[in-house]
C-alpha cells in the first residue's frame, strides 16, 4: 500500500475517533482485567499499550485485576490443589496467604512494569491499602473468601488526581487484620459504582451474551436490565456468566453510566469499543435509556 493511502486511513481513523475522545476526556473508566487476555502475551501488551493510550488522551482508567491462573501455578508450587464451590475458590489461610502474594505482589506489580514500560505512569494498590477495600467471611465454607462491606475510594481518587493509572488487586481486608480474596468482578463492579464512573469494561473470554451459546453470530450487542433479567429466567444468561451480569446489573445500580462484557480475545477490544462504532462484547444499560 502506498505511504500517502496509508496515512490517510490513519488519519481517517483518528478522525472517526475524535468524538468519543472528546466524550471520555476527563471521564473515569474502570477496566476488569482477566481471561485470556491476562495470559496471553500478545493480548497483555496490547491491553497495556490500549490502557497507556486512553490516559494521554485525558482517560482516567483504573484497573483491577485478577490472576486465578497465576494462583493456581503457585498453589501447585506448595502441593496444594485449588478446590472451588460455586465458581469461588476456597481460600483455607495458607492459601489467602499465596492469594495476596500472588496478586499484590507479582502480578500486581508486573502489570505496572508493562504499564510504564509502554509510556504510563501507573501506581500498584491492593484492597488492603488505604482501607480500599472492606470485607467479611461470604460463607463459612469457603474460608477467607470476602464479601465486600466498603468501598473507600479516595486511595483512587488521589492517585487519578496526580495523574496516575491506579492498579488495582482484589484483596480486601477487616478492621481486626484478616485478608480475604475478592471476586474480580465484584470488585470492579463495587469500585466502578464507588467512583462513579462513566464506563465499566468487564473482559472475559467470550464475544459477550449469546442468544445461542453455540453461535458466536448470535452476540446481543446491547441490552436494559430488565432484558438482562428476562435472559436468566429464559436460560439464555447461564453458568458462569449469571455472577458477571449480576455484577453489570450491580455497578448500574451504583451510578455507573453503562458496562460492557468486551471479548477480550479480540486484539485491542478496549480501544474498539470506547473510541469506535462497532464495539467489542455486550453493553447493559439501565431500562430507561
Amino acid at each position: 500500500m502506498p505511504l500517502n493511502i496509508k496515512n490517510a486511513l490513519r488519519a481517517e481513523v483518528l478522525t472517526q475517533a475524535l468524538p468519543y475522545i472528546k466524550k471520555f476526556n476527563g471521564k473515569v473508566i474502570v477496566v476488569k482485567y482477566g481471561g485470556n487476555a491476562m495470559i496471553n502475551e500478545q493480548l497483555k501488551e496490547q491491553v497495556m499499550e490500549d490502557i497507556v493510550l486512553l490516559w494521554l488522551i485525558g482517560v482516567k482508567v483504573v484497573l483491577v485485576h485478577g490472576g486465578g491462573p497465576e494462583i493456581n501455578e503457585t498453589m501447585a508450587k506448595f502441593n496444594k490443589k485449588p478446590e472451588f464451590v460455586d465458581g469461588l475458590r476456597i481460600t483455607d489461610k495458607e492459601t489467602v496467604d499465596i492469594v495476596q502474594m500472588v496478586l499484590a505482589g507479582k502480578v500486581n506489580k508486573s502489570l505496572v512494569t508493562l504499564l510504564q514500560m509502554n509510556g504510563g505512569h501507573a501506581v500498584g494498590l491492593s484492597g488492603i491499602d488505604g482501607g480500599l477495600i472492606e470485607a467479611k467471611i461470604k460463607d463459612e465454607r469457603l474460608g477467607y473468601v470476602g464479601k465486600i462491606t466498603k468501598i473507600r475510594p479516595q486511595p483512587i481518587n488521589d492517585l487519578l488526581e496526580k495523574n496516575y493509572i491506579p492498579v488495582i488487586s482484589t484483596v480486601a481486608g477487616d478492621k481486626h487484620g484478616n485478608v480475604y480474596n475478592i471476586n474480580g468482578d465484584t470488585a470492579a463492579a463495587h469500585i466502578a459504582g464507588a467512583l462513579h464512573a462513566e464506563r465499566l469494561l468487564m473482559m472475559t473470554d467470550i464475544a459477550g451474551i449469546l442468544r445461542d451459546k453455540d453461535d458466536p453470530a448470535s452476540l446481543i450487542p446491547e441490552l436494559t436490565v430488565s432484558e438482562a433479567e428476562g435472559l436468566k429466567v429464559d436460560g439464555v444468561v447461564s453458568g458462569g456468566m449469571i455472577p458477571k451480569v449480576d455484577c453489570c446489573i450491580k455497578a448500574l445500580d451504583e451510578g455507573v453510566k453503562n458496562v460492557t462484557i468486551l471479548d477480550g480475545r479480540i486484539p485491542h477490544s478496549i480501544l474498539m469499543e470506547l473510541l469506535t462504532d462497532e464495539g467489542a462484547g455486550t453493553m447493559v444499560v439501565r431500562d430507561e435509556e
